[in-house]
C-alpha cells in the first residue's frame, strides 16, 4: 500500500464520519421538532435553530479537508505524513460523529420541552454547544497537525 492511500483514508473518514454525525443529529432534533409542532406550532423558529445546530460537525469535517488538501499534493508522500493525516482525520471524524449525535439528542430534548410549554430555548442552546466543543477540538487537531507537517 502506498502512503497516499492511508492519507486519503484519513480524509475520507474525517469528512464522512463528521457528516454522518450531522445527519444523525439533525434527524434526531428535526424529528423532535415535527412532534413539537403538533403541540406548539408558533415556536417553529426556535425548533428550526435547534434542529440546525448539529449540522456544524459536517461543516468542520469539510473545513478539515480544505486545511489538508494541499498536503495531499506532496509527492512523494512519506509514511510519517500519511500517518499524521490519517490520525488527524480519524480524530476529527470520530469527534464529529459522536458530538453530532449527542448534540442532536440534547437539542431534541430541548425542542420537546419547548413544545410542552417550557421556556428553555436559551438553556438548550447553551447545553447544546457543549458537545460541539469536542468537534471544534477535533478540527483544531487537524489544523495543528497540518501546521506541523506543512
Amino acid at each position: 500500500m502506498e502512503p497516499i492511500i492511508l492519507a486519503y483514508l484519513g480524509i475520507a473518514m474525517m469528512v464522512g464520519l463528521s457528516g454522518i454525525g450531522s445527519i444523525y443529529g439533525v434527524s434526531i432534533s428535526g424529528s423532535a421538532s415535527i412532534g413539537a409542532l403538533k403541540k406548539d406550532p408558533t415556536s417553529f423558529g426556535k425548533y428550526m435553530v435547534l434542529s440546525a445546530l448539529p449540522s456544524t460537525q459536517g461543516l468542520y469535517g469539510f473545513v478539515g479537508f480544505f486545511v489538508m488538501k494541499d498536503i495531499l499534493l506532496v509527492n512523494p508522500m512519506g509514511w510519517p505524513v500519511a500517518a499524521a493525516i490519517f490520525g488527524a482525520g480519524l480524530t476529527m471524524g470520530l469527534a464529529g460523529l459522536f458530538s453530532g449525535i449527542r448534540q442532536g439528542e440534547v437539542c431534541g430534548n430541548g425542542v420537546a420541552a419547548i413544545g410542552s410549554g417550557h421556556d428553555v430555548f436559551a438553556n438548550t442552546m447553551i447545553l447544546g454547544v457543549f458537545p460541539e466543543l469536542y468537534a471544534i477540538l477535533g478540527l483544531l487537531v487537524v489544523i495543528l497537525t497540518s501546521g506541523s507537517i506543512a
